[in-house]
């Protein structure tokens, strides 16, 4: 028990300095003895057993934030998380969200473990999460992280920070690289082309295309030498509606990505993310 009084002063010091409520500061500093550091800390441990006590929790909602270095040869997008969207439209926690893109960025971060220890004014993130989570009573985090690497690096966010894209392109190209990016956020494909695309995706989708055409009655005693021959020619359907460079552009329907990188200047795409909520 303290013996020490605790002030509506002390309180309202602790509430501005970590965002936490009203009684937890007060009990944060009751059970300290009024120990400023303490209370913090006491605060801080509270917060990483809300986060225990919340992990059974789905936070789906959150912002989506996608950034380049200035000389535009590194990329990063990441997603800080929460539950609500009532949290994720709040202007401080939007800012929250920013404040540790900038630090990704500052530090040339290259994981979401790796930005985690990232200081922000003298305090890790992971102690900064903590407190806000302890703030706002939500399970958040930073449940998202992708980098790019490559000659020039064009950044998208779509959606009120719902989306974020980067791609990574042999040369600079601004308006070609926001045109490529918006296309991958509207048409989500699953690699740059064919040859990029997963094995364990084409044995996947080979397979189900294959059942497919087996169990058509049309097929019924077909040989199978003409079932695989169908069954890979939608397989190639499956690339064209996929892929980057074999999807039509979505600003001119009449060509593909390939030919529009083409006509751009001779583009050409390294690699692709894409961030989204959920």
């Amino acid at each position: 028990m303290s013996t020490v009084t605790i002030t509506a002063a002390d309180i309202n010091k602790l509430r501005q300095a970590t965002g936490a409520g009203m009684m937890d500061c007060r009990k944060a500093l009751t059970e300290n003895n009024g120990d400023f550091e303490a209370a913090i800390d006491w605060l801080r441990k509270k917060g990483a057993k809300v986060a225990a006590l919340r992990s059974d929790r789905e936070a789906k909602e959150g912002v989506v934030l996608a950034k380049t270095t200035a000389d535009n040869k590194t990329g990063i997008a990441l997603c800080v998380s929460c539950e609500t969207d009532f949290v994720s439209k709040n202007a401080d926690f939007v800012a929250f969200a920013q404040s540790i893109m900038d630090a990704a960025i500052a530090n040339n971060v290259k994981s979401a473990e790796e930005l985690n220890e990232v200081a922000i004014n003298g305090q890790k993130i992971a102690d900064l999460v903590n407190d806000k989570l302890a703030s706002i009573g939500e399970k958040i985090g930073i449940s998202k992280f992708e980098r790019i690497d490559a000659d020039y690096v064009a950044s998208y966010i779509h959606g009120a920070n719902r989306m974020g894209v980067l791609v990574g392109l042999n040369k600079e190209a601004a308006e070609a690289g926001k045109d490529v990016a918006m296309q991958i956020a509207a048409m989500n494909p699953v690699a740059v082309d064919a040859d990029s695309v997963p094995a364990e995706t084409v044995a996947r989708e080979k397979a189900i295309i294959t059942d497919q055409v087996a169990a058509d009655p049309k097929m019924a005693g077909k040989p199978a030498e003409m079932i695989e021959k169908i069954a890979a020619g939608k397989l190639g359907a499956f690339f064209k509606e996929n892929t980057l460079l074999a999807q039509a552009f979505v600003k001119d329907g009449a060509i593909s990505v390939a030919d529009y990188l083409k006509s751009a200047g001779d583009l050409k795409v390294s690699s692709f993310k894409r961030v989204a909520l959920g």
